[in-house]
């Protein structure tokens, strides 16, 4: 009886672990957030509570496994609606590597080294940080890069509207301010940000706008 309680137990915590999974869409390992990786530890340390002690009762894990599924699916509902949410669980990306030229500032408030930069630029394919046009430090720890074309542009286009709200670390990418920014939105016919999905520009100063469908 120990040895079938202990299969059950395993194979429940298996399907407990891999619903989860499915709540928290596709993404690889690599690019799970901080609450992610948390729930995950936390379902670990649950799970070897379940399946080593087969003498507890058996609500003692599924409680709390019910509620870090509950948590898990209620901030990714929010963080779907909510930017500054996301934002502030996930992190947002940084600008490392701006024309060639490192943002050591930006760095040191990473608390990212010049090894993991080199590393990263290495693995990249890269070993010049002056072909970098743009190194984009993702919160997820992976490093974006994009080269310098012969012509000194490259395919990096900077996020200026995202979810109907002003990237404001973007307009200052770019040195342009917010009026310049409605300017921009009411050529392409729309009156408020809240229209917009995504807004971006590229370095050939293209503007790009992806119109929010819920906002009809």
């Amino acid at each position: 009886m120990l040895v079938l309680s202990i299969i059950f137990r395993t194979l429940f915590t298996y399907f407990i672990i891999l619903l989860v999974f499915r709540f928290m869409g596709k993404r690889e390992i690599g690019e799970l957030s901080v609450m992610d990786l948390v729930v995950f530890i936390m379902l670990a340390e649950i799970a070897v509570f379940l399946i080593e002690q087969p003498d507890k009762a058996l609500w003692k894990a599924i409680v709390p496994m019910f509620v870090l599924l509950t948590v898990q699916i209620v901030s990714a509902l929010v963080s779907l609606k909510n930017q500054r949410f996301r934002n502030w669980f996930d992190g947002k990306p940084s600008v490392i590597i701006k024309h060639g030229k490192v943002d050591e500032h930006e760095m040191r408030k990473q608390r990212y080294n010049f090894n993991d930069l080199l590393l990263q630029l290495r693995e990249n394919g890269i070993q010049q940080v002056g072909d970098v046009a743009y190194a984009i430090l993702e919160p997820s720890g992976k490093l974006s890069v994009f080269e310098k074309k012969d012509d000194g542009s490259s395919d990096y286009a900077v996020v200026l509207i995202a979810d109907g709200e002003v990237q404001y670390s973007g307009l200052r990418t770019i040195r342009k301010n917010k009026q310049w920014l409605i300017n921009e939105v009411r050529k392409h016919g729309f009156e408020s940000f809240d229209e917009v999905s995504l807004c971006t520009i590229n370095d050939q100063g293209e503007v790009q706008i992806d119109e929010n469908d819920e906002s009809k």
